[in-house]
């Protein structure tokens, strides 16, 4: 099987859960594309830090610049072991573009591994690949996972839950248990 993820995100994507995958995957042997549509490789993404202080919600300041190393134009799921979906206000967005939607359903066509953490369920649920499937995703998500006809999983911040292909997370804080999913589904 190919050693190749792909990383689709936007602007906003959530710092952690662009950047830690990113360097993680890479740091297990994988060669890791990061992609976004209507940019190409050397172009580069604002993400945002996101944090529980205590408030209804997370709290939002600026994160690091990211620098993308693939042309989304040029992705495709035959080419990739797995797809990794971070999380953010990036997934808001993205699920307006029928390309990225046509990519996640390629990607679920296949069987191959699909990680999504946070807001990355925004993008699941549109591209109609949460039906029937027990997902988690940050908690503001439920309603639309439940509306794509997904079983939303309400658990811990640190913790990440395999259905099928999917591995989801509610948030930065599952990085060790998502990733480990994802790594042994890639694997399998």
């Amino acid at each position: 099987m190919s050693k190749k993820i792909l990383i689709v995100s936007g602007d906003f994507a959530e710092d952690y859960e662009l950047m830690v995958p990113f360097q993680a995957l890479q740091a297990m042997g994988y060669e890791v594309d990061a992609v976004c549509p209507d940019k190409k490789a050397g172009d580069v993404l604002a993400t945002a830090i996101h944090d529980f202080e205590g408030h209804q919600t997370y709290t939002e300041k600026p994160g690091h610049n990211f620098t993308l190393n693939a042309d989304f134009a040029t992705a495709r799921a035959e080419d990739y072991a797995g797809l990794l979906i971070p999380g953010g206000r990036a997934p808001e967005y993205l699920r307006l573009n029928e390309d990225v939607l046509s990519l996640v359903r390629d990607f679920h066509a296949a069987g191959k591994p699909i990680a999504a953490i946070c807001h990355g369920a925004q993008l699941l649920a549109p591209a109609g690949v949460l039906e029937g499937r027990k997902v988690s995703a940050y908690p503001a998500c439920a309603p639309e996972v439940r509306l794509a006809k997904g079983e939303y999983a309400d658990i811990p911040l640190d913790v990440a839950l395999t259905d099928g292909n999917l591995v989801t997370a509610p948030a930065w804080p599952a990085h060790p248990a998502w990733l480990k999913q994802f790594a042994a589904l890639l694997e399998k």
